[in-house]
């Protein structure tokens, strides 16, 4: 599932995590301080409203389910493997995907679909359960522009990954091909994803354009992780609806200090000075936003997507060989350029170009590329660092210093 950063263009529902774009943060002092009145006002509660939701709770039906198949001498592997077979299995729940509606673990054992976030609840707990190490995980997802150059969306992936031994550890995912920012995983606890569950629900009713309803479910989540600057974004959208601007305003400014590659808040504040007519703050914000994209490495990537499909392949190989500079990590970077070259009639640059891809996807073997098989064991003996003999990454006609 994705968890969402809200635009004040539109809405998409998204996922979560924390490592952004290899620290391309945007340069723009927004003068920003902490107003304790309207911060206190915000989140207005001191408990968790919701005390009787437990998205991790499952009942002794699930618990039975699990004893049926997974035995008390199975080892950890084994048991890896059968909980994919319990959740994912045609002869079992076959669990199936659905962006519609996030779900707690046993919302999504019965109805047997869900987004990303409600089967990790499911998954998780199940996980636990059957004696598994188990966290969340969060990994970022390749942010999106239109087509002219205007960010509509920063969003974040949630999948499970725990320890199997000292030196094995498991992901397991559930997703649709969606495209993950290569390197940014980043272990969350329990609290935070119940934070982004509430903010999941939060975003759900903000769509059904019940603004009241969303509002107590983001309250809530700010309640229980304070420092997200997805949420602070979303309850700034939804306080913009509400005509509230001033609390709009503090919204937005607090999650871009809270995180300055929020480009989508600052995106928001732009629009927003526009509307009230403030014209130079708008236009200076417009400017950092632009600044920020030609720093951007899933910029200059989607901008060459645009250029291949419409043909224009020197101009999607300059804007695909701009993103290879700027992140050198990202294996769909060199896939794209292999692409661009076989188009431009060049099969040993392509060649030289997807083999590059290869070596960065073995040198990582943390890397998720989205399958079928929705279990990856990753074994930390066998990964080949950059030190690692006859292992550098370089692309394809780079200058190198021997």
């Amino acid at each position: 599932m994705k968890f969402v950063f809200l635009n004040s263009r539109g809405f998409a529902v998204a996922a979560l995590s924390a490592v952004l774009l290899g620290c391309v943060g945007i340069d723009i002092d927004t003068q920003f301080s902490r107003d304790e009145n309207i911060h206190a006002e915000i989140i207005a509660q001191n408990s968790d409203r919701y005390p009787g939701i437990d998205p991790l709770y499952i009942s002794d039906e699930v618990k039975q389910f699990i004893d049926s198949y997974i035995q008390p001498r199975d080892g950890e592997e084994t048991r890896v493997d059968k909980l994919q077979d319990l959740l994912y299995g045609e002869d079992f729940l076959h669990i199936q995907y659905s962006s519609d509606q996030t779900h707690t673990a046993m919302e999504a054992y019965y109805s047997r679909e869900g987004n990303c976030l409600g089967v990790m609840n499911l998954y998780i707990a199940m996980a636990r359960y059957a004696g598994l190490d188990a966290s969340f995980q969060t990994v970022e997802v390749q942010p999106s522009w239109d087509l002219r150059g205007d960010l509509l969306v920063l969003s974040q992936h949630i999948n499970a990954s725990g320890r199997i031994s000292a030196r094995r550890t498991y992901v397991v995912d559930f997703t649709p091909e969606i495209s993950l920012q290569q390197l940014t995983s980043n272990i969350v606890s329990d609290r935070v994803a119940r934070s982004l569950y509430f903010n999941n629900l939060g975003v759900e009713e903000l769509l059904e354009g019940n603004y009241e309803g969303a509002l107590v479910y983001f309250k809530n989540a700010l309640f229980l992780n304070e420092d997200s600057s997805i949420v602070w974004n979303n309850i700034g959208s939804n306080y913009s609806r509400l005509g509230n601007a001033g609390f709009a305003e503090y919204a937005y400014r607090m999650a871009f200090s809270l995180d300055d590659s929020n480009a989508t808040a600052i995106n928001n504040l732009a629009k927003y000075y526009r509307r009230s007519g403030n014209f130079r703050l708008a236009a200076e914000y417009t400017e950092a936003i632009e600044s920020f994209n030609n720093r951007n490495p899933y910029y200059h990537f989607a901008q060459g997507s645009v250029e291949f499909d419409a043909g224009n392949f020197d101009e999607a190989r300059r804007s695909f060989r701009k993103a290879v500079r700027l992140k050198k990590e990202e294996p769909n970077f060199y896939y794209a350029l292999a692409g661009t070259y076989l188009r431009l009639g060049n099969e040993s640059e392509a060649k030289r170009w997807s083999d590059t891809a290869g070596r960065i996807l073995a040198l990582y073997d943390n890397i998720y590329q989205p399958s079928n098989n929705k279990v990856k064991i990753i074994d930390s003996a066998s990964i080949l660092r950059d030190s690692s003999y006859g292992i550098s990454i370089y692309a394809p006609g780079a200058r190198r210093n021997n």
